[in-house]
């Protein structure tokens, strides 16, 4: 049963400016594995604002913002990309019944936009 959905859209430009601007940002707002991946690519900034993206769409699926931002983590697997999730949101999926959290990304030249979907059995 799917208990909710969030989706999100940012400008890459916008992450890419972010990250200019303020050296702390990719620290804050990404776990050392997330900023690991990214900088590994050949335009980081695309990834980062991916991943800023599924981190907003994972917490309005459990009806929360994004405050804290290490709380959702985005990780590669095999195929699609997934989520671990980490305090707050750990709790707040346990109270809704969440057992999985689906996690589509993709991104364009200029756009970074992600759907999750929490599920409950």
């Amino acid at each position: 049963m799917v208990v909710g959905v969030g989706v999100d859209a940012i400008e890459i430009e916008r992450i890419a400016a972010a990250l200019a601007r303020r050296p702390r940002f990719a620290e804050r707002c990404f776990t050392a594995q997330e900023a690991a991946y990214c900088q590994g690519r050949a335009f980081p900034p695309q990834h980062f604002a991916a991943r800023f993206a599924a981190k907003e769409a994972v917490g309005k699926a459990l009806g929360v913002g994004m405050t804290r931002w290490h709380e959702a983590e985005v990780v590669r697997g095999r195929g699609a990309p997934g989520v671990v999730l980490h305090g707050r949101l750990v709790r707040r999926a346990a109270d809704l019944g969440v057992t999985t959290v689906h996690l589509s990304i993709t991104h364009s030249r200029g756009l970074a936009v992600a759907v999750a979907v929490a599920e409950a059995r």
